[in-house]
């Protein structure tokens, strides 16, 4: 097989990975933890609990109507991981950490989406209370989306500083 191809392929099972954790550990969740319960996992640093999103990032467009949530929870979201995908697995490139970073984001985007399409609502579950750092309740796909976006934005910053060289 050739490299390009193999990159391709390792690409789409990292996507793919990113989607069944994701929605492994909210079907875990929405089986076995009550809603709105809450239970600490790590002391007060690391709570479980369980609510159903029905907007997006800490809730955001929850209050909107079915057209706009279809518009910009859905339809936007969807054209944007499928043009992420396309543009990733049309060229790779060498910057091995932009791929990642960008297979993390689309299995993320994708999680959540399936959730959006197919339960009208994102199952949200982790939420962190360390010092100062209190997050707003998230998911293993947000988790995988964060973690691309670091990637994504240290490997173009590593891209600057070496052109800038």
């Amino acid at each position: 097989m050739p490299a390009h191809t193999r990159t391709k392929v390792l690409l789409l099972l990292l996507i793919t990975f990113n989607v069944l954790v994701d929605q492994w550990s909210k079907d875990a969740v929405r089986t076995h933890v009550a809603p709105d319960s809450y239970t600490e996992l790590a002391g007060p640093a690391l709570i479980l609990t369980r609510v159903e999103n029905t907007g997006a990032f800490l809730g955001m467009g929850q209050d909107w109507n079915p057209l706009a949530k279809r518009v910009f929870l859905q339809g936007l979201p969807l054209a944007l991981m499928l043009f992420l995908m396309y543009r990733l697995l049309r060229q790779p490139g060498d910057n091995r950490t932009m791929a990642i970073g960008l297979s993390c984001i689309i299995g993320g985007g994708l999680g959540n989406l399936w959730d959006r399409f197919y339960l009208g609502s994102v199952t949200d579950f982790f939420q962190m209370r360390a010092g100062p750092l209190h997050t707003g309740i998230f998911n293993m796909a947000d988790v995988s989306v964060s973690l691309g976006l670091v990637l994504v934005l240290l490997a173009y910053g590593a891209q600057r500083k070496k052109q800038n060289s």
